[in-house]
């Protein structure tokens, strides 16, 4: 059985993969430290992540299943670089770039994402990406 919980602080050796492709929530945090954060996402065929800017915060993405499109930029007006994505792709989203990931297939897009520092209070899950929308502790 695969723990969800978010363990952060404690040492932890878990399956990633599974925990990612295992995940039917839009977003559940599964290990928040002090400047690392880990949540696992599945993205509803059509749906996205949603544009959005971490300030001071790099973040890392990779994709297990499912395809898409990775859009970045300066400005929410001006996501001058897209890329689409699929399984075993890594995004790279430097500190204070826009950036939004759409899932563009017929299938759930399945990934995991890291940033550094954390970015969701700890032990943060949303079923939806409306709960997401819908959450006073979120941007």
């Amino acid at each position: 059985m695969l723990d969800y919980s978010d363990r952060g602080k404690q040492p932890v050796v878990e399956d990633i993969e599974a925990l990612t492709l295992e995940n039917e929530n839009y977003r559940t945090t599964i290990w928040t430290g002090d400047k690392l954060q880990v949540t696992v996402m599945a993205i509803q065929p059509g749906d996205d992540i949603g544009l959005e800017i971490h300030h001071g915060i790099d973040q890392f993405l990779r994709i297990e299943s499912g395809t898409g499109v990775c859009k970045m930029g300066l400005s929410k007006e001006n996501l001058s670089f897209e890329k689409p994505v699929k399984a075993d792709d890594a995004i790279f989203v430097p500190a204070d770039t826009w950036h939004n990931v759409e899932n563009t297939g017929d299938q759930i897009l399945k990934l995991y994402t890291i940033y550094a520092g954390p970015d969701h209070v700890k032990g943060t899950v949303h079923p939806t990406h409306e709960d997401a929308r819908n959450d006073p502790n979120e941007d």
